[in-house]
Order: structure tokens, then C-alpha cells, then sequence
């Protein structure tokens, strides 16, 4: 829990400086706004943190501490600086969802992180970049692209900082410290309503649009355009029509009755859908708040005879000790959960092999292995990285065969341990609870009060009713799915020209330099920023560029510039830039030394696999897929008709490949067999089941509405 300023500051080994979270970024942030990122944020480290005594890793951890002066209480804003080289995740799933994979490996990552209210006099944990508790997490590559990961205000369980809040101080800090490109993945809410619908709807952006940010990249396969239109028609929806549109269904009274208690509170100014969300949300964000109910505080990790300012970790006895009454998960239920791009089956393999090596280090009287050893002993039978990676991530507290595997962070070395246990019939293990269906909920269920009573009980029905289950129109359905696979967003800062001083370039190497035939890449990754003063020559500019790509990116450790196509002309490197080149002004470069033979060259990887699903999405969009296991080409699982909710076939074979399939056959069978009704030829005996539409065979799915009723040997 957090405690008063001057009990945290005698805590430090010397009195740090505390600035006000309100104005942070503002008049008290004097770094050069018109430097790149990569300049400003060692200044920042320096002028305005303080390096911890601990590490992350191998990570160094800096403290910026802000106060909340209404709250009375110090809050910790912590910067980790990840070396890419030696991290175990040196790609960004995040630039791979948002459309950066063309982009550069950075060299560097830096981790923006405020951790949950209970936390903030704790050292930070080596499992601090995959929680999703953080109040903030925001990661930055050296380049200035980067990442707002999560922001939890009081939906999340604070108690002294809203979303609101939280956004404000992480746009301050981009912007001041001279971020490129942020994206985000909207998942916000309130209560059970998506904003990103809500908003979109009723103000034309998401709620992160009153910062910048914009459409980015749809999920399946939607687009830009897909985006607008659909929040053009479910904006423009005429009240009248709509409740024409309900005449017939129960809810036709409760809606009107909102219509007309609105409607006259605005003078009848309200004419469709759009502006009564808007007049609604606007009269909400007035009302009064209704008392809440006061819920008692997570139970604290510490014991009774230990106090939590006396203490900063716990001993790996306490923590098995207090897990001895929990239940834990089988591995292949958290495997079915986590929506990976790996198949389920892939997942549990990894998580055997894991555990195989743990047993080995066990039988010889050594319980207990480094995440690093556990890594490299299954790399051995495993050479994807990646999903070995993924895998290490969600072991924890659960059950693979018959043994546990939990992990722990030695309070001695800081260094993540995960250990085995054989488990007995006692041992409880927690069922998967399954989600409601989602139906109708009406007005008598959301609000007992008359309309405006209860402005967040009417936008409830509204919401559920009119944008998740408008009656038989099919285009209010898909355009309210579009906006809700509409998920990252992205603010782009300008670059600024206000300084007389120096020049700035965006400079990019040419095409020609990379060979993109041999990448999954379609573009040029975008250029990088430099700066030189008015008086550098063309040999200085060469220069700050190779300074520039050698500090940035990783296979331009090497990198010689010898030529600029804006400057080719100009054979004598001695003449100044002024009078030849505009400030701001995009440059193509050409040299040597760059590193294509690394693994390091691009954010996408270097795995070789291919998207292409019936919603016409072409690249990892972040949502959940599966693998043809014949072309090996991945698909979005509900394009394919698995549910979310469905754990993945242990073999799945896409449409196309049984279309192929099925042609051999019946070129091989005429013309002893014909097939008049089936639109697939599948292998099936008799009595087998099928289920959703596909038939099952051996194991294998055929996406195919019929099947043969005898059995065929080929």
C-alpha cells in the first residue's frame, strides 16, 4: 500500500527529488524536443532517475518518483533498459501484431512501468514484463516506435490513479522525449461495455482518440475503410428507424421511453443514434456518483508476525507453504486458453519436454533448475526459441502428467528457478468455468429506476440491444463486429521544425542495399532520424548517419555510408548542407556492412510461415490461429469455425488441402466409386461422429458439411 513521500524518500540512501505527477513532462522536463529518442532518454536516466540497487535479469532499473499531492502519496515510475542482444525475446510480438514486422531489430527496449498499487515499495520481479496488473506498461525501441502494453486505472483495482491519469503521464513522457510512432491495443472498458464501441460510435474514435491515436490495423482482415464505414452507419442510425425497427420485440417500450426522456432533455436536438450517445455519455460524465460498496483489501502476501515495510521478499518456503490449499491447472487447459499461434498440441510437447528435463536434473538430487538451464536442456529436442519462450511464461502452478511445476525467484540472485513436485490423489485441480452465452439482457434486469435515473443502466441497454442485437439486419451486425475486431490504434508524433539550429533528416537505406525476395517482408522498413547542426558538411552528415544506424539497429553494427542519392552530384564531401538540402527532407543511403546473414534483422523473425485466411488477413494480427498441418499455411480459428472457447484439433487439415485431397482421390477411385453429394472426399468409417459442421476422422479435421457413411482402402 502506498505510503506518505517523506517515509518512502527515508527508505532511499539519499534524498531523491520528487516531481508532481500532474506536471511531469511538462515545465519540468528540459530535454531536447527536437533530438531522436534514442538521445533523450540517456538524459533522462540521468537528470531525472535514479538508478536502483538491484537488476532485472541482468537489466539495469531506474526510479523516477512522482507525487500525487491529493493522495499524499509517492508513486514509482520505473524505466528498464533491455538489451535485445541478450534478452531471451529479442523480437517484439507487439510490432508483429500492429504491422511493424518490416521494422529493424532495435539494439535496445525500454520498459515504462507503474505496478499495482500494492507494489509500489517492492523491488520489481523478474516476471515484471508479463504481467498484465501494471498500472502502466509501456515499452519504446531505441528507433522511437513503441508500445502503450496496459493501463489499469480504477477498473483495474486502483485506488489512487484513474485511466485517465495514467494515459496523461505516458503521453507527456512520449512526447517530451521524442517518441516516433505509439501503438495500443484497445481492450478498455466499462464495466461490461466496450469502449472502443461505445466511443467509436458515439464520438467517431476509440477512447485513446482523445490523445491521437488512430486506426492502425484491423483484425481479420479488416480495414481502414471497413473501420470508418462501419462507425459512419452505426452513428448515422436514425432514432425513428430504430424504433420502427423494435416495434415488434419486447424491448420496443423501455427503448422509447429512453428516446423521448432524452430527446426532451436536449430540446429535441437528438436525431440519431450518434448524438444521443454522445448527449448520454456527456450527462454521465456530469452525474453525481452513486456510493459504492466497500470491498475489503487483497489479503497481503506477507505473515502476521512479519511487517510489509520491513520486508521486500518473501522466503520460497513461505510462498510453497502458502500454496499448499490452491488448486492448480492442467497444463492443457491453460495450453487451450492462451490463444497462441502455436497449436495446443505444439504447446503441451514443449511443456513435456520441459518437465522431462526438470525430472533429470531431480534425479540428480537437484531440484530445481534456472529458467536459462531449463532453456537450453530443451533446446536440445526443440529448436523454435520462440516457443520455448512462450512456454517458460505461463509454467506456473501447473500440472503436466503427473507433476507440478512451479517457479520462484531466488531473493539471493534475483534469478527465476522453476521446480517439480509428484502430486497425490489429494491434490485438487481447478476446472475451466465456462462464459455465458451472451443474450439480451432487459431493461427490467439492467435498471429498476425509470430512464435518466441511472444514465449507465440506460447505455447498457442501449449497448446490448441496439449495437449486439439489432433485429434482422445483417449490416448493423458485421458493422458493429468490424469495430470490434478494430483493436490498435496508433498516434504518430510530427516532426518539429522549430529549431534554427540544426537540420533534421529522416534518412533510409536504399531498396537495393536488402534483398526482400528471401524475407516475409513487403516494405522497407521506415527511415531514422538524424541531426546535424547548420554548419556540418556532407562528410559530417555521413558520419552522424553511420553513428545514427551503428547505435539503432543491430545488423547496422557495421555500417559505412557511402553515398546519399539527394547529394550525388555533390562530389566533394567538404561542402556545407546549407543551400542544399531542406530541413525535415526524406534522404536515401547506400554503403556497406550490412549484417544480413544475422538473425537479428528484422521484428518478424526469422521463422519462415505464411497467413493467408478466407477473411483476407495476410499477416499475425494477434488473434488466435491454427496451422494447416499439409501447406502448413496458419488461418484464424474462428474463420475456420473453431470457437474460442474449443480446444484445437490435434490435426487440422485447411479447405483448400482437402479440395486437393479429394480431387486425387477421385482420380484414383473412377470409375469403380462416385460421389455425387459429397463436396469432399474424406476418409471416414462408419459411425463416426461429426461435429459443428466437420467431419472427424482419426484425430484429423476436415472442414466439410457432409461425410461418407462406408469405409474406403486406399
Amino acid at each position: 500500500m502506498p505510503v506518505p513521500i517523506i517515509e518512502t524518500c527515508r527508505k532511499r540512501k539519499r534524498k531523491p527529488k520528487v516531481y508532481n505527477l500532474q506536471r511531469f513532462g511538462e515545465e519540468e522536463f528540459p530535454v531536447n524536443r527536437n533530438g531522436s529518442f534514442r538521445d533523450n532518454i540517456r538524459v533522462f536516466l540521468r537528470d531525472f532517475a535514479e538508478v536502483e540497487d538491484y537488476n532485472i535479469r541482468g537489466m539495469p532499473v531506474w526510479c523516477t518518483l512522482l507525487s500525487h499531492e491529493t493522495k499524499n502519496s509517492v508513486i514509482p515510475l520505473y524505466t528498464i533498459e533491455e538489451e535485445v542482444v541478450r534478452s531471451s525475446e529479442p523480437y517484439c510480438d507487439h510490432c508483429k501484431c500492429t504491422g511493424w514486422s518490416n521494422h529493424f531489430v532495435s539494439k535496445r527496449k525500454y520498459h515504462f512501468v507503474i505496478p499495482i498499487d500494492t507494489e509500489w515499495n517492492l523491488p520489481l520481479e523478474d516476471d515484471v514484463f508479463d504481467l498484465q496488473t501494471h498500472l502502466l506498461h509501456g515499452l519504446i525501441h531505441t528507433n522511437g516506435f513503441g508500445h502503450l502494453i496496459c493501463v489499469n486505472g480504477f477498473e483495474g483495482g486502483s485506488r489512487y490513479l484513474c485511466g485517465r491519469e495514467i494515459v496523461d503521464l505516458w503521453d507527456r513522457v512520449c512526447t517530451n522525449l521524442g517518441a516516433r510512432m505509439i501503438t495500443v491495443e484497445d481492450l478498455s472498458k466499462k464495466r461490461s461495455l466496450d469502449l472502443r464501441l461505445l466511443y467509436g460510435v458515439a464520438y467517431g474514435h476509440s477512447w485513446f482518440g482523445r490523445w491521437g491515436y488512430k486506426f492502425c490495423r484491423g483484425s481479420y482482415g479488416v480495414t481502414k475503410n471497413d473501420y470508418e464505414s462501419a462507425i459512419e452507419l452505426l452513428g448515422s442510425l436514425e432514432l425513428d428507424q430504430i424504433v420502427f425497427d423494435f416495434s415488434e420485440h419486447k424491448q420496443s417500450r423501455e427503448i422509447k421511453k429512453i428516446f423521448r426522456y432524452y430527446r426532451g432533455m436536449s430540446e429535441g436536438h437528438l436525431k440519431t443514434f450518434k448524438d444521443l450517445l454522445g448527449f448520454m455519455l456527456i450527462i454521465k460524465s456530469h452525474a453525481p456518483q452513486t456510493s459504492k460498496l466497500h470491498v475489503a483489501p487483497p489479503p497481503s502476501p506477507d505473515f502476521p508476525h512479519q511487517k510489509r515495510s520491513n520486508r521486500l521478499f518473501l522466503k520460497k518456503s513461505d510462498v510453497l507453504e502458502n500454496e499448499k490449499s490452491l488448486g492448480y491447472k492442467s497444463y492443457s487447459i491453460v495450453a487451450a486458453n492462451l490463444g497462441s499461434r502455436w497449436p495446443v498440441r505444439r504447446l503441451e510437447y514443449a511443456a513435456e519436454v520441459i518437465v522431462e528435463s526438470l525430472k533429470e536434473m531431480k534425479a540428480r538430487k537437484q531440484n530445481g533448475m534456472t529458467r536459462q538451464d531449463v532453456r537450453d536442456a530443451a533446446r536440445l529436442l526443440i529448436g523454435d526459441t520462440g516457443l520455448l519462450d512462450y512456454v517458460l511464461k505461463s509454467m506456473n502452478n501447473v500440472v503436466v502428467g503427473n507433476v507440478l511445476v512451479r517457479r520462484y525467484v531466488d531473493p539471493m540472485t534475483r534469478i527465476l528457478h522453476y521446480t517439480i513436485q509428484e502430486l497425490d490423489d489429494a491434490t485438487k485441480l481447478i476446472e475451466p468455468k465456462k462464459e455465458p452465452a451472451l443474450e439480451v439482457i432487459p431493461l427490467r434486469v439492467v435498471t429498476e429506476s425509470k430512464p435518466g435515473a441511472d444514465v449507465h443502466g440506460d447505455l447498457q441497454l442501449l449497448y446490448t440491444n441496439v449495437l449486439l442485437n439489432y433485429p434482422e439486419s445483417e449490416s448493423v451486425r458485421s458493422a458493429t463486429q468490424a469495430i470490434l475486431d478494430s483493436k490498435h490504434f496508433v498516434k504518430e508524433w510530427p516532426l518539429w521544425d522549430n529549431n534554427d539550429k540544426i537540420f533534421r533528416f529522416v534518412c533510409r537505406i536504399d531498396p537495393s542495399l536488402i534483398d526482400l525476395r528471401t524475407e516475409q517482408i513487403t516494405e522497407l522498413p521506415p527511415g531514422e532520424l538524424v541531426t546535424v547542426s547548420l554548419q556540418a558538411t556532407v562528410f559530417d552528415l555521413k558520419q552522424a548517419i553511420e553513428d545514427t544506424f551503428r547505435d539503432t539497429y543491430c545488423i547496422l553494427t557495421n555500417f559505412v555510408v557511402n553515398e546519399i542519392d539527394e547529394l550525388k552530384e555533390d562530389g566533394d564531401d567538404r561542402k556545407v548542407l546549407f543551400g542544399r538540402l531542406e530541413s525535415c527532407s526524406a534522404l536515401t543511403v547506400r554503403g556497406f556492412g550490412i549484417d544480413m546473414e544475422s538473425e537479428l534483422k528484422f521484428q518478424g523473425g526469422c521463422e519462415t510461415w505464411m497467413v493467408k485466411c478466407v477473411c483476407r488477413a495476410r499477416d499475425d494480427d494477434g488473434e488466435r490461429m491454427i496451422s494447416c498441418d499439409v501447406c502448413e499455411v496458419w488461418q484464424h480459428t474462428r474463420c475456420c469455425g473453431i470457437d474460442d472457447s474449443d480446444t484445437l484439433p490435434p490435426l487440422y487439415v485447411c479447405s483448400n488441402c482437402c479440395e486437393d485431397f479429394a480431387d486425387q482421390q477421385k482420380k484414383v477411385l473412377q470409375p469403380k466409386y462416385e460421389f455425387p453429394n459429397a463436396d469432399h472426399m474424406l476418409l471416414i468409417e462408419a459411425g463416426d461422429d461429426y461435429f459443428g459442421g466437420e467431419s472427424s476422422c482419426l484425430g484429423m479435421m476436415f472442414p466439410s458439411e457432409s461425410f461418407l457413411s462406408e469405409q474406403f482402402i486406399l
